[in-house]
């Protein structure tokens, strides 16, 4: 996997980096400082080597190795519910661990997978938090409900998110950017929650949702 740019190199676990290629004298400084793997290119050849905005900095990166249920977090978690778009799960991944949040879970099948849009996208912040794979959403909730966490999911058929009190251990679900929560999702959910809008606007972008509701649910 190939992620860009100084920022996101420098939030990164130099654990998970195979090799740096960059035109750039202070990254090769900073390669040189923390004895990682690095390689000079000019800016031509790094062009050719990647369609990305790389910002003369092209970091080939281990692939994400996933937690598991058991790895699970904090005391204030955020499922995603087969999302879509790879930006609004980097833009979730950033406003999560700015809250506090050490835990993510997302589903195994037709859902965003950690790539490297994802990492490029939190700016490096997936690196601070865990990103758990489940087999099955509602599955994972109803065992996290047994662990003694409430399920607060994202719905237009909710109440106002102003309303609730969120304290105690809970779980913040965030449906598809088209489809919303699933119905299985919802039945296992404890209280809907929705985010009121003037009549002119339909919904939100899911990232803005999730950063609203994050924000809200934090305290």
């Amino acid at each position: 996997m190939q992620v860009y740019g100084i920022n996101v190199l420098k939030e990164l676990d130099k654990k998970r980096i195979k090799k740096v290629y960059t035109s750039r004298d202070e990254v090769i400084e900073y390669c040189k400082n923390n004895k990682i793997s690095y390689e000079y290119m000019d800016n031509f050849h790094l062009n050719k080597f990647s369609s990305g905005n790389h910002q003369g900095v092209i970091i080939d990166i281990y692939d994400y190795e996933y937690y598991s249920l058991k790895d699970v977090e904090g005391d204030f978690l955020v499922c995603l519910d087969h999302l879509e778009d790879p930006h609004n799960f980097g833009a979730i991944i950033r406003s999560a661990v700015g809250a506090g949040i050490k835990t993510i879970i997302i589903p195994k099948d037709r859902s965003v997978k950690v790539t490297d849009t994802v990492v490029k996208t939190s700016v490096g912040m997936i690196n601070h938090i865990k990103i758990v794979m489940v087999s099955n959403i509602a599955e994972a909730l109803k065992k996290l409900k047994k662990d003694g966490y409430f399920v607060y999911a994202a719905d237009m058929e909710g109440i106002d998110y102003k309303q609730v009190d969120y304290s105690g251990k809970k779980v913040l679900v965030i449906g598809n950017e088209g489809e919303g929560i699933s119905r299985l999702v919802k039945e296992v959910s404890d209280t809907l929650v929705k985010i009121p809008l003037d009549s002119k606007c339909e919904s939100l972008n899911a990232s803005v949702a999730a950063g609203i509701l994050i924000y809200a649910m934090r305290g």
